[in-house]
C-alpha cells in the first residue's frame, strides 16, 4: 500500500504541475491557429517599439523597470564551451554562450512565433516575396566602438556563411534548389536579401550571427583553418569584438564561464537607461545532472532544467527552495537511438563501419525490429516518472507541424520484432544468441556522452531490451567531444543515443540534419566529396520533401510535405526516436521580468532580467 500511495501522489502532483502552467499551454494552440488563419506567415513579422535619442536607434523593452547590478548564475553540463566563435559552434553550449555575445538581425517574438527586427530596424518585403530590405539601427557599436554597418552584413553572409566558412547549417539551409541567396548594398545602414523564389523559412534564418568585418577579414583571408580555431576557448577575453549584451570576462576550463555586462547595448527600459540590467552572467560548468541538482538546490545557481525524475520533489520543494517550477510544455528537442548506415571507406581503404554490422544496420527490417524492442513506456516511467510521452517522429511533440497520425506510434512487441528478424534470416540458438543468416553473432556498440545520467539511463534500458532478442550491446558512454568527433570527423560508431535541439515553428532548421548533405546527417555522414554518391532512395526522397516544403507559403500546402517526411523517417527508421519530456524549469524567486513561453523558455530575455 505505501507504494500504491507514493504513485498516487506523484501522479497527483504532476497532474498540479500540467493544471497550474494551462495558460501557458493554451499560448502553442493559439500559435498555431494564428498560422493556420494567416497563409504567409512564415513572410510576415512584427515590429517591436524603437526610440531615437542622442543619434542612436534603441531597442525598447516593455517589460517593468527592474534593478540594476547583481549577477545570473546557470550551469551546463560537461566539458564545457567548444568554441566562442558563433560561426563554427555546433554544440548547444558553445551556441548559447556566442548568442549573448553576438547579436542577429532578426529574431523570433516567443508570445506569437512571428520573426521580429532585432539588430535591425526594420524589414521591407517585396510583393513577389523574393527581395528583403533590411535598414539597421543606427548608431549600433561594436564593443571597441566601431560602428556597425551594412558592410557587415555583407562580410558575415558573403566571406563566411555563403562561402562556406565554419558550420554550413545556415547556408545548407538557405540554398534553394541549388542557388544561394544574394545580397546587395543599398547604402550605410540597408541591404538586401534576394532569393531566386519564395521561399518561406527564409527570414527565420537571418536570424545568425554579426561578424565585425573589420577584425574577421584578414581572418578569413588566411583560410578556413585559420578561421576555424579564431576566438577558440584560449583567446583572452579582451581580445573578442562583439556586440551582444554580455561580454567575455573569465573561462575557467571545467569550472566557469564568466560575462559581464556590455555597457553600450542598444536596448532600453522605460526610463531610456540601457539594459541589461545584470553585470554578470555565470554559467558554471559540473560533471553531471546529479551535481547540477545538488547546485541548485544549496543556492548556487538561479535556473535549472527539471528531470522528470525529479518534479514530484521539486514541486513538493517550491515554497522551501524560494524558488517557482514552470511547465512549458513538451520539449521542442527529440531523443533517439541512430544506426550507422555509412558503408563507405575511408583514406585508409578501411571501411567506417564493420560491414557485418553495416548489412544489419542497412536492413530495414532490422531496424524496424529493435524498433518494436524499445520499451518507451518503461523509459517514459522509470527515467522520467511518468512526466513526457513516448516519441515516435522526427518533430518534437510542440511542433505545429506534428504528423498526429505518425505521432501515435505503436507498442512494444517482442514478438512482432522477432518476425522482423525472422524475414531477414535472423535466428536464435539454443542459448538463444542472435545470429545473422551468415552465422554471425549479433553484437554491436551503443555510445552516448558521459556525465548525462538521463541518456545513460536509456543506454542501459535498451541494452536490456535488445538482450531480449538475444542482441548483445556494448553500452559504452564516452567524453562529449570524442562522440562529436566520431559523428562529424572519424564516423566510426555503430550506434549511439543522442538529442537535438529542435525548432517548433520552422521544420527546414531540421535540414542540416535530414538533407543528404548535411552537416548533422549523421546515420549516413560522408565527406564532401562524395555528397552525391550512394545516397538511399528515401534519402532522395527527403532531399525533395524539404525543397517543396520550404518553397511553399501557405501554412496547408507546406504540412502536407513534412506529413510525409515523417511518414517516411518512421518508415525507415534511420533513427528511432524514443520519448518527450515536459520542459520543467525551476527559477529562484529572486530574479524578477521572468516571462515563460513555449518558444523561448524563462531566460529568452536576458538583457531584461534582474535580481530583485
Amino acid at each position: 500500500m505505501k507504494k500504491l500511495g507514493k504513485i498516487v501522489l506523484i501522479l497527483l502532483i504532476v497532474s498540479i504541475i500540467l493544471t497550474s502552467c494551462f495558460s501557458i499551454d493554451r499560448k502553442k494552440e493559439n500559435i498555431k491557429e494564428q498560422i493556420i488563419q494567416n497563409k504567409k506567415y512564415d513572410l510576415t513579422y512584427i515590429q517591436p517599439i524603437s526610440i531615437h535619442q542622442n543619434g542612436r536607434d534603441f531597442l525598447q523593452s516593455e517589460l517593468p523597470i527592474g534593478n540594476f547590478g547583481g549577477e545570473f548564475i546557470t550551469s551546463t553540463i560537461g566539458e564545457g564551451p567548444k568554441t566562442f566563435n558563433p560561426w563554427t559552434a555546433k554544440d548547444n553550449t558553445s551556441t548559447e554562450i556566442c548568442a549573448l555575445m553576438f547579436d542577429s538581425l532578426l529574431t523570433t517574438d516567443v508570445n506569437t512565433g512571428e520573426v521580429k527586427p532585432n539588430m535591425a530596424k526594420s524589414i521591407e518585403i517585396s510583393p513577389d516575396k523574393k527581395h528583403y530590405k533590411i535598414t539597421l539601427r543606427k548608431g549600433l557599436k561594436w564593443s571597441d566602438g566601431k560602428e556597425i554597418t551594412s558592410d557587415d552584413i555583407l562580410f558575415t553572409w558573403n566571406d563566411i556563411i555563403l562561402s562556406g566558412y565554419g558550420n554550413t547549417s545556415v547556408r545548407d539551409s538557405v540554398t534553394i534548389e541549388g542557388h544561394l541567396p544574394k545580397i546587395n548594398k543599398i547604402d550605410k545602414y540597408t541591404v538586401e536579401f534576394i532569393t531566386i523564389k519564395p521561399f518561406a523559412p527564409f527570414l527565420r534564418f537571418l536570424s545568425e550571427s554579426i561578424a565585425p568585418a573589420h577584425i574577421l577579414k584578414p581572418i578569413v583571408k588566411q583560410g578556413k583553418r585559420a578561421f576555424d580555431s579564431y576566438w577558440g576557448t584560449n583567446t583572452p577575453p579582451n581580445k573578442f569584438v562583439t556586440s551582444g549584451p554580455f561580454r567575455l570576462e573569465e573561462y575557467v576550463p571545467a569550472q566557469r564561464v564568466v560575462l559581464k555586462r556590455y555597457d553600450n547595448y542598444y536596448m532600453v527600459n522605460k526610463n531610456g537607461k540601457q539594459l541589461p540590467y545584470l553585470n554578470k552572467y555565470v554559467i558554471q560548468i559540473v560533471g553531471d545532472l546529479n551535481n547540477e541538482l545538488l547546485k541548485f538546490e544549496a543556492g548556487e545557481l538561479d535556473v535549472i532544467s527539471v528531470r522528470g525524475s525529479d518534479a514530484a520533489r521539486f514541486k513538493m520543494n517550491e515554497k522551501k527552495g524560494n524558488y517557482k517550477l514552470y511547465n512549458l510544455g513538451p520539449n521542442t528537442g527529440t531523443m533517439f537511438f541512430a544506426f550507422n548506415l555509412n558503408n563507405r571507406k575511408n583514406d585508409k581503404g578501411n571501411y567506417f563501419v564493420n560491414p557485418i554490422k553495416q548489412i544489419w544496420f542497412r536492413d530495414k527490417n532490422f531496424r524496424t525490429a529493435i524498433d518494436y524492442a524499445i520499451d518507451r513506456d518503461s523509459q517514459v516511467a522509470n527515467i522520467l516518472n511518468g512526466v513526457g510521452s513516448p516519441l515516435f517522429t522526427s518533430e518534437a511533440l510542440g511542433s505545429i507541424f506534428l504528423n498526429q497520425n505518425v505521432a501515435k506510434g505503436h507498442k512494444r512487441d517482442l514478438n512482432i520484432a522477432k518476425d522482423y528478424l525472422r524475414k531477414s534470416g535472423f535466428y536464435n540458438d539454443k542459448n538463444g544468441i542472435l545470429h545473422d543468416k551468415q552465422g554471425n553473432i549479433v553484437e554491436f556498440d551503443l555510445l552516448t556522452n558521459a556525465g548525462n545520467t538521463e541518456r545513460e539511463a536509456i543506454g542501459v534500458m535498451i541494452k536490456s531490451d535488445l538482450a531480449e532478442l538475444g542482441i548483445k550491446v556494448n553500452f559504452k558512454p564516452i567524453e562529449f567531444n570524442t562522440l562529436v568527433g566520431k559523428i562529424s570527423n572519424s564516423f566510426d560508431w555503430d550506434t549511439m543515443i543522442m538529442g537535438f535541439t529542435g525548432n517548433t515553428l520552422e521544420p527546414h532548421s531540421g535540414k542540416n540534419v535530414w538533407y543528404s548533405n548535411g552537416p548533422l546527417h549523421i546515420f549516413n555522414q560522408r565527406e564532401e566529396k562524395d555528397y552525391n554518391k550512394q545516397l538511399l532512395d528515401f534519402e532522395k526522397e527527403t532531399d525533395f520533401l524539404f525543397e517543396k516544403g520550404a518553397s511553399e507559403l501557405e501554412y496547408e500546402k507546406r504540412k502536407i510535405y513534412y506529413n510525409k517526411f515523417q511518414e517516411i523517417i518512421a518508415k525507415e527508421r534511420p533513427m528511432i526516436y524514443l520519448y518527450s519530456p515536459l520542459r520543467l524549469m525551476a527559477v529562484k524567486n529572486r530574479i524578477g521580468n521572468i516571462q515563460p513561453t513555449l518558444i523561448g523558455g524563462v531566460i529568452h530575455n536576458i538583457p531584461e532580467i534582474y535580481i530583485k
